[in-house]
């Protein structure tokens, strides 16, 4: 019996692995960068563009998933780029872009600029 809690935790962690991509985000791109790297630039390049403040929220610990607000937007419902470690092998980042409650700007440019 001791091997029922085993399996359920290897299945729930094993769930979170392989997690689809958010259901709101539009797919930008992947990167071989890390979510760190990736989020830091996205948010440098709308700070510069925009002279605004920019928003990032670590979403999972040590900076392993982040959301980065659109200048002018705020969390948690604000247009932001989603920085997610990648679900296929191919890359270490996979990057989406979720507009905002009120319909947010498409900064795609920007996010691409950083993959």
């Amino acid at each position: 019996m001791k091997l029922l809690p085993l399996l359920v935790v290897t299945i729930a962690v094993s769930g979170c692995a392989t997690q689809p991509m958010p259901p709101s985000a539009q797919s930008v791109g992947e990167s071989q960068q890390s979510v760190a790297a990736v989020s830091q630039c996205i948010a440098q390049r709308w700070a510069n563009q925009s002279q605004q403040q920019v928003i990032s929220q670590v979403i999972v610990a040590n900076n392993q998933a982040m959301d980065v607000y659109v200048p002018g937007q705020r969390p948690p419902d604000g247009a932001a780029a989603l920085v997610r470690p990648s679900w296929t092998g191919n890359s270490k980042t996979w990057v989406g872009f979720r507009p905002g409650a009120g319909g947010g700007s498409d900064a795609g440019g920007a996010v691409g600029s950083c993959l």
